[in-house]
């Protein structure tokens, strides 16, 4: 679900496991009480790592049947078709960087058309509308802060607590504290984290990307359509249990119990730390700490629709708010390009973008709206349609992405992804060392954990 990630992900490792998966699959024999073969594979969750993994593994000949809670399959992909003819994507969008990304080569199968957005394509604008000229140099001086408490520091800190103390905030003018503000909702726009709460050491910690960024005009949809076609997938089953011994695994939901030899998890992080799934024998202290200090972040949409263009042609749109309305609708991207229609996407992370969930939908469009007639005037026209989202408040999701919270570190990413006595295997893009908070990550996760299966 992250915009433009300037810093984040490298191309190396990224080859194309799984691909040849696409061509072939057994589709998992249910009997009707719900209950499979103990030598078969259940996947829980049909997000983009579940389908990957149900779909290496059906490429193997392994009976798999994949376990989806909601009504749909995609996870925090997620494609609206509210409005005919504009499809749009509430959870991810983009693919970060399509040097040798394996979303990028099932784009290309899938025959779906992409876009590209340019992070140097945007006008920035002041609280009072006037266009903004010093945000790169305050976000230089972020950056470079940042990287020397990288380099020289022994204890974490949080991302505001050493930006604040390297530029002496106590002692800056009211317009610089806005600048230096809105450099830090950019990092929790990039991150999904409070920047009370990121760690300084390792906020970004993973690679850098290599590539330009594109979006899905017709959605992302496209891409797991093309990994479940053919799966053997259950909708509405909300797991409730997990148990297992050294021969087989049980999965109980809300309606059924389901046997199998082994299992891949795929539930968000957000979702582990609820407790909503509990795990028979008890998971690993190693693995237990890592769900516990690993951080769930927040990003989330507020597409509008207008009855036409009153914005510049620009990819992006950032505005600079008053220092007491810190990260408040900084950022915009103009969906007019690959929608075709005037169409405005409206972005809120971390901690205002939790506190927007319990506002109702005419608040949340009336607060956009103030910020879009500071910048352009009063006489802008009304949007005709909205569509928003609420991914904290989502019980299958409970966040839209992890980041690397105070007190974490890299290495329980690993903890994470790390299968317990060969029956219990975990995917998703908290579990992806390089590439969390990525589709790609994501993707890559289900197919290392079915690889620990069919190897």
């Amino acid at each position: 679900m992250t915009m433009h990630r300037r810093r984040f992900l490298q191309g190396a490792s990224l080859g194309l496991p799984g691909l040849a998966a696409l061509t072939s699959l057994t589709a998992c024999k249910a009997s009707a009480t719900g209950t499979t073969s103990s030598e078969g594979v259940i996947v829980i969750g049909a997000g983009i790592s579940g389908l990957a993994a149900a779909r290496h593994l059906a490429g193997q000949g392994e009976d798999v049947v994949v376990l989806e809670a909601r009504d749909r399959i995609g996870g925090r992909i997620w494609t609206s078709e509210k409005w005919a003819g504009v499809p749009l994507d509430l959870g991810a969008s983009w693919i970060h960087g399509i040097n040798d990304n394996p979303i990028a080569a099932l784009a290309e199968k899938a025959k779906a058309r992409t876009v590209v957005t340019n992070p140097d394509s945007s006008t920035d604008y002041l609280a009072d509308g006037a266009r903004a000229k010093a945000i790169a140099g305050w976000q230089s001086k972020m950056g470079d802060a940042l990287a020397s408490y990288q380099d020289d520091a022994d204890k974490d800190a949080s991302v505001r607590g050493v930006v604040e103390r390297a530029l002496g905030w106590s002692s800056l003018s009211e317009d610089d504290k806005a600048l230096i503000s809105f450099g830090l909702n950019d990092y929790e726009h990039e991150y999904s984290g409070s920047v009370d709460q990121m760690s300084a050491l390792y906020f970004d910690s993973g690679a850098d990307i290599k590539g330009k960024d594109v979006l899905f005009p017709r959605g992302y949809h496209q891409i797991t359509d093309l990994l479940a076609s053919g799966l053997s997938i259950r909708t509405g089953q909300v797991v409730k249990h997990i148990d297992w011994n050294s021969s087989d695994v049980t999965v109980g939901t809300d309606t059924d119990t389901f046997h199998a030899g082994h299992v891949v998890v795929t539930l968000p992080l957000g979702v582990l730390q609820s407790g909503a799934v509990t795990f028979g024998p008890g998971l690993p202290a190693s693995k237990r700490t890592a769900i516990d200090k690993l951080g769930m972040g927040v990003l989330n949409k507020c597409y509008l629709r207008f009855p036409e263009v009153f914005w510049p042609d620009t990819d992006w749109m950032t505005y600079v708010p008053n220092v007491d309305e810190y990260g408040q609708w900084e950022q915009w991207i103009n969906i007019t390009r690959p929608t075709g229609q005037p169409v405005l996407l409206g972005f809120n992370a971390a901690d205002f973008g939790r506190t927007i969930e319990g506002w109702s939908d005419t608040r949340i469009v009336d607060s956009a709206m103030g910020t879009l007639k500071a910048i352009f005037g009063s006489g802008i026209p009304a949007p005709l349609g909205y569509q928003i989202t609420r991914w904290a408040s989502d019980p299958y999701a409970r966040g839209s992405y992890s980041y690397n919270k105070i007190g974490s570190t890299p290495a329980m990413r690993d903890h994470l992804a790390a299968s317990v006595d060969d029956r219990v295997h975990f995917a998703g893009e908290a579990t992806h060392r390089a590439s969390y908070q990525t589709v790609h990550g994501a993707y890559l996760s289900g197919i290392r954990a079915a690889k620990e299966i069919a190897d």
